[in-house]
């Protein structure tokens, strides 16, 4: 099995080649949708969050906007969510890699917003790194319900650069053209990968 660490900036779209990658075939761990369940009734990060951050757990699910509050903007708070975090989407992770191997998958992918960041990459065969220009990526963002210049920046301020994750990336998918052009990169990396082992 080739696994695969999909990756990008916010509002990069990288759902969008995700789903993409899915409707491909291949197999897709969505680290985003893990937290979530780790932050719902009964997740693996309810007690801990709450422990480290009090009151962001409302009947026992963790408020994200409060727990958002609290952490954006204060590196410490932001370590301190993340070494609770992290390390439960990791063995999440692994588990996924376990069971698609098992049942015979020929690609997985590992969908890992800060994947450089956070040495997943170390996890992966092939890394992807979805892009678009910047002045689209600023426009899907703004577009976001809720979202404010000020949080878009704290946001981009956690992630590697761009240019550096295109740089690192052994594949691009560029987002800023059509859903067309979009499908054919992302069919064009399958094509290039190795047959799995």
């Amino acid at each position: 099995m080739i696994v695969i660490g999909l990756t990008g900036s916010i509002g990069m779209g990288k759902s969008t080649v995700a789903r993409m990658f899915a409707e491909e075939g291949a197999a897709v761990f969505d680290s985003d949708a893990a937290v979530h369940r780790l932050y719902a009734a009964g997740g693996a990060a309810v007690a801990a969050v709450e422990a480290a951050f009090p009151g962001v757990a409302k009947d026992g699910v963790i408020d994200r906007a409060a727990l958002s509050a609290r952490v954006v903007g204060d590196v410490d708070a932001i370590r301190r969510l993340e070494a609770i975090v992290h390390p439960l989407v990791r063995d999440a992770q692994i588990a996924f890699l376990a069971e698609r191997r098992a049942a015979g998958a020929r690609w997985a992918v590992l969908d890992i917003p800060l994947l450089f960041e956070g040495g997943g990459d170390a996890l992966v065969d092939a890394t992807v790194v979805v892009s678009a220009p910047a002045e689209v990526q600023r426009a899907r963002v703004l577009a976001r319900p809720g979202m404010t210049a000020e949080k878009f920046e704290a946001i981009l301020e956690r992630q590697m650069p761009d240019p550096e994750k295109r740089a690192r990336a052994d594949f691009i998918v560029d987002t800023g053209r059509s859903f067309e052009e979009t499908r054919a990169a992302v069919r064009a990396v399958l094509d290039a990968l190795p047959e799995p082992a």
